[in-house]
This record gives C-alpha cells, structure tokens and sequence, in this order.
C-alpha cells in the first residue's frame, strides 16, 4: 500500500546532465511533502554523486528513458507520479496545483505548459505552438513534466519500452481513459537543442517523428534518424 503522507513522487531519468542537475534538486529541496527518485542510466560524469548528495533517493538502470522512468515508478510510493526530464525546472507552487488538478473531476493525469530557456529568434511562436497542441489537443510531451495518478499508471501499462516517443505513445493512450489537465505557469526547459539545431531543423524533426509514428515506421529507425540529425 503507498504511504499516504507521501502526495507526489518526482521521478527523474538521467543521463551526463552534472551540469544543470543541480539546480533541478536545488529547486526541489523546497518541497518537504515530495518524494524525488533520480534514476540514472550509466551516467559517465558526476551526475550520480550529485544527485546522491542532496539525499534524494538515487537508482542505475539500463539506459533509455522509458525504462528509467519504469525503474523509478516501481519504487515510488507517492499516490501521483511526475516525471521530470533532467534538464526542467518545475514552477513555484506546483505540488499544489498538481494535487488540484487532480481532484477534478475525470482528470487522470496531466502536464504543465512550456516555456523555454533561450532567447533565439522564433522560440517564443515555437513555445506558443506547444501550449496549443498541448491544450487544444491534450497531447503534451515528456518535457512538460508528465504527471499521473499511480494506479492509473499501472492499470495502463506503464511507459512502452521504446527507443523514442514513449511520451507520445503514454499520452495517447492515457487520453482513451480519462481528461488530460494542462497546468499554468509553465516549467522551463532547457533550450539547448534548440539553440544547438535551429528552429527550423528542431522543429521539422519534430514533425517527421511523428509523421513517421503514424505511418508505422518502427521506433528503432525512428531513433536512428532522430540521433543521426540532432548532432
């Protein structure tokens, strides 16, 4: 039985991120109701030891997010889980505005708008677009720190064990069953790949990802092409 006195778990699935880890803890601290799970798959810089020092509950797995996140899940003992990509921030107040928002009736899970943090020209219409999908179609993806009722998650599979797009897959099957909440103020994400690729090049990457989820292109050739164009 999950220990009532524990609202939310915060599952983190890392990877070489010592560099913004820190801060991601950092903000974390400020919330003694949380439980915060960091899960990390091979890391070759300091990010476990980092991690180990704020006193958080730190765990290896196999490499891949969708596998990580499992690991964490099934040693959380919070009634909600929020996953949490290592390189977000989460707003002020949100343990409050999560536990809301799933109160309300029908809502079985839910994720936060997007802000992100560079200042390249277009990404404010690149941050606008996001939050429309996101509200108008109920589709956030995994960097808008996805949260779920912990039954819920286990009644609908967990995430699949996938190379990619395991946020989009969980996001829609977890629509079938229940209202997605889409929360306000955003988290803020690190804008690195955007500031590394382009908008342009980011954004069709996007959108040929998931045109080829549709037309049944196998996530392995998905990943190999995402990783062959990102660099």
């Amino acid at each position: 039985m999950r220990n009532n006195q524990i609202k939310i778990s915060v599952i983190i699935p890392v990877l070489n991120e010592a560099k913004v880890i820190k801060n991601i803890l950092l903000n974390l601290q400020n919330y003694s109701e949380l439980e915060v799970i960091v899960v990390d798959g091979g890391s070759e810089d300091e990010t476990f030891a980092i991690a180990e020092s704020f006193g958080c509950k730190v765990l290896s797995s196999p490499r891949g997010r969708s596998i990580q996140m499992n690991a964490g899940a099934a040693i959380a003992t919070g009634n909600i889980l929020l996953f949490l990509h290592g390189d977000t921030i989460l707003p002020a107040n949100f343990p409050q505005m999560v536990l809301a928002a799933t109160q309300k009736p029908g809502v079985v899970g839910g994720a936060f708008e997007l802000a992100i943090d560079a200042k390249i020209r277009g990404i404010r219409l690149v941050e606008k677009m996001v939050n429309w999908r996101s509200h108008f179609f109920s589709l956030p993806y995994g960097d808008q720190a996805i949260f779920i009722k912990a039954e819920i998650f286990q009644k609908i599979g967990c995430f699949p064990i996938q190379p990619i797009m395991e946020d989009f897959v969980f996001i829609r099957k977890l629509k079938k069953i229940g209202k997605i909440a889409i929360i306000s103020p955003p988290v803020i994400t690190s804008g690195r790949r955007w500031q590394q690729l382009g908008i342009i090049k980011t954004t069709l990457i996007n959108q040929l990802m998931i045109l080829g989820y549709y037309l049944g292109v196998p996530p392995e050739k998905l990943a190999s092409f995402y990783r062959k164009n990102r660099n």
